[in-house]
């Protein structure tokens, strides 16, 4: 990598150049980035899966911006005008914005008004005005009156000057930066509502006469705003004051009091009205547009990780349903793995009404296998059935909790749960989705395409490419932070533990099909096509709870488990008795095992992990109960304190779900009594809260919640 780039990402983020080097060196050589931050702490410094991807994601950056560096120097050379100055500035430019500025100039250009007047041959007389002697314009101009050329009149003649200076001003490196400076620190975005449309575009009200300085436009509004630009219903303008703009190039291009002066004055007029502030508008317009794609993936990302590492059940015996009024309730009961065992649909609800056979269903189903939790989809009727499952006497004590069943629909209509239940219908593949998201939420939940899962906002709007490839990034942190179950776990979560994939997922499923399941790490290595690169990116994330080694079990990764031995050793126990005994790892001095390639920070980590073997990094699940007295808006009452679940967070607020089917949403002024900029601060995704109810509006369906002064 250029030495240039290792100071310029190491200045950027605040870390060494060597961190940064080594980083990439990883990167280059196939490590993916949870193995990085896990297993080589000390090539990088201790650098964190944040820090890892932006380093990923700048050196890409700057790939991208050396290969157009190249086209352009290739470009200037063809043209036989690349000086040694030239070339030096191109190498230096560390921006696209930098670079396209100095290229302009030389970028082979259509037909243009400059290049019709240059072509009329009034070049030089743009360059006598522009030099801004003091001379008399018109008289000059008729030295260049040429009705063979198409320059009719000295009028004609002054205009096409302009046209030639206007395009010189406009491919002027300074005043281009300098002017790109202003709109950024003082542009206004105004929005409008296009003739007409009032009516139509009445989502968008809010924004039918709207101006605000775009640096402090939130990253929700400006997408609103282009949503609306998109969608045909407002129109919006971007920029700076005309005025303050234009002094600015009069600032750098005036030098004098003249006739030839006057002249420039209007071509610089001209030149921000017809070239520079569309220019820059277009510029600016991308610029922010892409922070607020970021912010919002950022956003949904977080989101993403909370939901995906909610606290699981853990394995139980469940009965999942899928609820419904008229097509009534899907049942399954499913084992402690997730296996399908019945499948059924009851009627407790209007119109059939069927309360007593559908009771005395679920309770034979209960009784039948077993069942130690009940999951209710938190759809149409979800809470209806709660209150119809919590109405049933049991012999036992049976848990029913209502789970969030966004993307379940996806989910059963997608080729992975065609692939996974052939013989039957999305009702049924959903209810299981139901269920198997409430013992285990992230294995559940990598089966849908985190698009699908609604945490998000705008996502529709944002850069789809992008977005997607920071989702599968906070998938594969999360798989592999938890870790997997290699002998019980799908395709799916196997594909997203690091160094595996769809093909090498596929490969460890036929031969767990085909040999029974693993008894250590090392039989990975009889996997097809799973070779010694993958086994080093991939044991340490894989668990085998069976396993006769108990490192098998834990998260010390294979290439360390010398290390262990060496401990045990050196204590005389067994490694076994490490884990067991406190005592025993009580006398370890991690510094005396330090080598060239094992440093503190991984020992530190092993010796967590002989502590608490494989201990899943969630939080312990907690059980949550609606108000029992609301059940849809209309029960809701000004002043209400209610209990209710985070469902979504967005730069605006959080959405809380009290279980009257439709979420309210706190604003980010009410979600503290001190002012908060991120609602990421006070709230986590599926977070147990309190609100208050502050407004509702039963046509809209929305309402407003208060979580201040509120315990």
């Amino acid at each position: 990598m250029p030495l240039n780039y290792s100071e310029l990402i190491a200045k950027e983020l605040g870390i060494t150049i060597k961190q940064v080097d080594n980083t990439v060196t990883l990167l280059q050589s196939g490590a993916t980035i949870p193995f990085i931050a896990r297993y080589r702490k000390e090539v990088t410094g201790c650098l964190d899966e944040v820090q890892i991807l932006q380093i990923r994601d700048r050196y890409a950056q700057l790939v991208e911006i050396d290969k157009r560096r190249i086209k352009i120097i290739e470009s200037i050379k063809e043209q036989e005008k690349l000086t040694d100055e030239l070339e030096k500035q191109i190498n230096a430019a560390v921006s696209l914005a930098e670079l396209e500025d100095i290229y302009l100039p030389f970028r082979p250009k259509r037909k243009t008004r400059a290049s019709v007047a240059i072509a009329k041959g009034l070049e030089p007389l743009a360059q006598l005005i522009f030099s801004q002697k003091d001379i008399d314009v018109n008289l000059k101009a008729n030295e260049f009156v040429n009705e063979e050329k198409g320059v009719t009149s000295e009028t004609e003649a002054i205009e096409g000057a302009r046209d030639i200076i206007a395009e010189w001003i406009n491919e002027n490196q300074q005043a281009r930066q300098r002017l790109r400076n202003f709109f950024n620190r003082e542009a206004t975005i105004r929005s409008r509502v296009v003739k007409g449309k009032e009516k139509e575009g009445e989502n968008y009200n809010s924004y039918f006469d709207l101006e605000e300085k775009l640096q402090k436009a939130p990253s929700h509004r400006i997408l609103a705003m282009f949503r609306g630009e998109n969608e045909g219903f407002l129109k919006i303008v971007i920029n700076p004051e005309k005025e303050k703009s234009i002094e600015i190039l009069e600032n750098i291009f005036l030098r004098a009091k003249n006739e030839s002066a006057e002249q420039v004055d209007i071509a610089i007029k001209d030149c921000y009205k017809r070239l520079l502030c569309p220019s820059l508008e277009t510029e600016v317009r991308q610029i922010y547009k892409e922070k607020a794609d970021k912010e919002a993936i950022r956003v949904f990302a977080e989101n993403l990780r909370q939901l995906l590492l909610a606290p699981p059940l853990g394995q139980k015996n469940v009965l999942a349903i899928d609820p419904g009024f008229k097509s009534g309730c899907k049942i399954v009961c499913l084992d402690k793995q997730g296996k399908l065992l019945h499948n059924e649909t009851i009627y407790p609800h209007p119109p059939e009404n069927e309360v007593k056979q559908s009771a005395n269903k679920i309770q034979s189903l209960v009784n039948a296998y077993k069942i130690e939790a009940i999951a209710i989809g938190n759809g149409t009727a979800g809470r209806e059935t709660e209150r119809f499952i919590k109405s049933i006497h049991f012999d036992k004590d049976v848990i029913a909790l209502v789970v969030n069943e966004s993307g379940a629909s996806v989910y059963s209509a997608s080729a992975v749960a065609r692939e996974e239940f052939p013989e039957y219908d999305v009702t049924v593949r959903g209810a299981v989705s139901i269920g198997r998201r409430l013992t285990d939420p992230l294995a559940e939940l990598v089966k849908i395409d985190p698009k699908s899962i609604g945490v998000g906002q705008y996502q529709h709007d944002v850069d789809q490419n992008e977005l997607q490839k920071s989702l599968e990034d906070v998938v594969a942190s999360c798989v592999n932070a938890v870790g997997v179950e290699i002998n019980t776990s799908s395709k799916q979560l196997l594909t997203y533990v690091s160094g595996v994939g769809t093909a090498l997922a596929q490969n460890i499923i036929e031969h767990r099909n085909k040999n029974g399941a693993f008894n250590s790490r090392e039989e990975l290595k009889k996997v097809a096509r799973f070779g010694g690169k993958a086994f080093e990116q991939a044991a340490g994330f894989l668990r085998i709870q069976n396993a006769e080694n108990v490192l098998d079990r834990s998260a010390v990764h294979p290439e360390s488990y010398h290390v262990v031995k060496l401990m045990a050793q050196k204590l005389k126990c067994s490694v076994n008795e490490l884990v067991e005994k406190e005592e025993l790892r009580k006398k370890i001095i991690p510094e005396e095992y330090v080598t060239e390639k094992v440093g503190i920070p991984t020992l530190l980590d092993i010796m967590s992990e002989l502590a608490k073997p494989g201990r899943d990094p969630r939080k312990k699940f907690d059980f949550f109960e609606f108000d029992k007295n609301v059940h849809n808006i209309k029960d809701l009452k000004p002043g209400m304190i209610l209990p209710g679940i985070i469902t979504n967070i967005t730069a605006f607020g959080a959405f809380v779900d009290v279980g009257v089917h439709q979420d309210g949403l706190v604003h980010i002024s009410q979600l503290a009594d001190k002012y908060i900029s991120n609602p990421n601060d006070v709230v986590k995704l599926n977070q147990k809260v309190k609100v208050k109810v502050l407004e509702i509006d039963i046509d809209r369906k929305r309402i407003s919640f208060s979580m201040k002064g509120v315990e």
